[in-house]
């Protein structure tokens, strides 16, 4: 396994994130288990899940399971760098979600009750909330971290501006401030590369790339569809809006002689900024299967001949909007 920090950070972590939005809906207790032991064999020690996760509000599904599996000990604990995320709504009662300083204090609290854990390596805010002052929300992170509740701070879905509004607000206050974020960003997703990556870029933050396969779209698709295997309403009416883009890109893969979800992937880690994907294996035979994206070597050929078949933006801004 590769080891890199996260952005400017000192923390170690894995050049592949273990994704769990699976455990619960989709993946039994049993087998998410199952998942993150080998994902500590293969040397992954970075995981990533939110309060949201398991899709019951208020539950806290997901990190319950995860909780469950600290418990077992082993040294569980301390192999992983767990990060977390709050924002969306876990009740129905005002101030159950956002980014007030209320919702922090409780969201974290809960989200350790769930993990079985006494601190939270990156808390991470799962969206902006743009009715909450930027230093409410400093202030709020930085009482837990001199609680010892949590160690980094992250964003996810912000834009460039919002990193910026951040960082900046941070320094004022002489706080670390963001050390990453979590953006929607594959092959077919490329927005980020306008505003986010050069922002995250220039403050130090490492990008943890989530839907690196494009929701099934890049890994592979057309040969499951062959195979008599179905996809879900949503992403076959992706597929048809994109089908010639598919077919071009996993013929590219052939002449490769690789997998396309590790095509996928091997392309996010070689680009500006980006720490490590997040990969959600719904069993630990494709978790393994993850592992070959990081032999992959793509040469200015293969690269060209994928913003060829996936065109990128045009660029950073401003060059994209403008001469």
């Amino acid at each position: 396994m590769e080891y890199v920090h996260l952005g400017r950070a000192g923390l170690s972590v894995s050049r592949l994130c273990l994704g769990t939005m699976n455990f619960g809906p989709v993946t039994s207790e049993e087998d998410s288990f199952a998942i993150m032991d080998r994902a500590h064999e293969l040397g992954i020690n970075f995981f990533d899940t939110a309060n949201v996760y398991g899709w019951k509000k208020g539950e806290g599904v997901t990190e319950q399971i995860i909780g469950r599996w600290f418990a077992q000990g082993g040294g569980r604990r301390e192999k992983t760098v767990i990060a977390t995320k709050l924002n969306g709504a876990m009740g129905d009662w005002p101030n159950d979600g956002k980014l007030s300083a209320l919702n922090i204090r409780r969201a974290c609290d809960a989200s350790l009750k769930r993990l079985q854990t006494d601190y939270i390596d990156l808390y991470q805010m799962h969206h902006v909330d743009r009715n909450t002052p930027i230093d409410e929300i400093w202030e709020a992170m930085e009482v837990l971290r001199q609680q010892g509740k949590i160690v980094y701070v992250g964003s996810s879905n912000f834009a460039g501006w919002h990193i910026t509004q951040a960082q900046e607000a941070a320094k004022r206050r002489h706080f670390t401030g963001l050390v990453s974020e979590q953006s929607h960003y594959n092959l077919l997703t490329r927005t980020v590369e306008l505003e986010v990556l050069p922002a995250c870029d220039e403050y130090g933050l490492g990008v943890i790339p989530w839907s690196p396969l494009a929701g099934g779209l890049l890994g592979g698709i057309l040969r499951k569809i062959d195979k008599g295997r179905s996809a879900s309403e949503h992403v076959t009416a992706a597929l048809e809006k994109h089908r010639d883009k598919i077919e071009r890109y996993e013929a590219f893969c052939d002449e490769l002689g690789e997998q396309p979800a590790d095509v996928a992937l091997a392309w996010l880690l070689l680009q500006q900024a980006v720490t490590g994907p997040i990969i959600g294996p719904r069993t630990a035979e494709q978790l393994d299967g993850s592992l070959r994206a990081l032999e992959i070597e793509l040469d200015d050929k293969a690269l060209a001949t994928l913003d060829e078949i996936f065109p990128g933006p045009g660029g950073p801004a401003p060059e994209a909007y403008a001469w």
